[in-house]
């Protein structure tokens, strides 16, 4: 039985953000599940639901245990940016049987708020209260932080797919100090499947210096690898097949089962 990848998007993003991935992974015999986060399956142009605004970390990670619980087997699970995050929190419920981290945010107890963080979210954090709302980046943040490297048409288009996002989410991964739930909190100890944690060099939103934290994180099963000439959109800037290519040769690398 050929595995199964379970697929999480990011923050504003669906589905539609695993194409180009998909394509590849299951030319190569993977069966591939790309999950919708709650209240993400929306038209871009309409108003969100009101809930976007308060659901937690939390309640994204129970939604995503039912979903891989009804699927005839442990999988590997793979996320991008928050995605990435939630799949570590997965990870240490013990629901992965590898993980697959592209450009991660990072847990708690990781500092990631550089100076590039700040201006990648700084037109959603200036506005009070973005922390109970739907949130949604504005065109100019969503180039500097995370498509910068992509076409200008396709920055465009890709923008135009975007969704609102949970303001509180937001504020779990960023302000977790603050945070008196610890939605984002991952204990590491509990995650004893291989993890292969992706950066760009020249990412902004998920830089590589907080990248590299997470892989430590896991040292004890982590493989870390680091492409200098990619940033934050790795599932489509332009050579993402190397990124893509390399995921596939890792997950065919001998190695024990936890």
């Amino acid at each position: 039985m050929a595995d199964t990848i379970f697929m999480i998007h990011g923050m504003w993003g669906g589905p539609w953000n695993w194409a180009n991935y998909r394509s590849v992974f299951e030319a190569d015999g993977y069966n591939c599940v790309a999950t919708t986060l709650p209240y993400h399956d929306m038209d871009p142009q309409d108003p969100p639901d009101h809930r976007l605004g308060t659901i937690s970390l939390l309640d994204y990670a129970e939604v995503l245990e039912r979903e891989i619980s009804q699927l005839d087997e442990k999988p590997i699970v793979m996320g991008h940016s928050m995605g990435g995050l939630l799949a570590q929190i997965l990870g240490a419920r013990g629901l992965a049987k590898a993980l697959v981290l592209l450009t991660p945010a990072s847990p708690a107890g990781i500092m990631a708020l550089t100076p590039s963080v700040l201006k990648s979210f700084w037109s959603i954090q200036t506005k009070w209260g973005f922390w109970r709302k739907p949130i949604r980046i504005s065109f100019s943040g969503a180039v500097y932080s995370a498509l910068h490297l992509l076409p200008e048409n396709e920055q465009n288009e890709t923008y135009d797919k975007f969704v609102y996002e949970s303001g509180r989410a937001a504020f779990e991964i960023g302000y977790w100090l603050f945070d008196s739930r610890g939605a984002s909190r991952v204990d590491e100890s509990k995650v004893t499947c291989p993890v292969l944690v992706v950066a760009g060099s020249i990412d902004r939103i998920t830089p590589v210096s907080v990248v590299r934290q997470v892989a430590k994180k896991y040292s004890v099963v982590s493989t870390f690898k680091e492409f200098g000439n990619h940033a934050h959109w790795v599932l489509a800037e332009p050579r993402w097949q190397e990124v893509a290519e390399y995921v596939v040769d890792w997950l065919k690398l001998p190695r024990s089962e936890s």
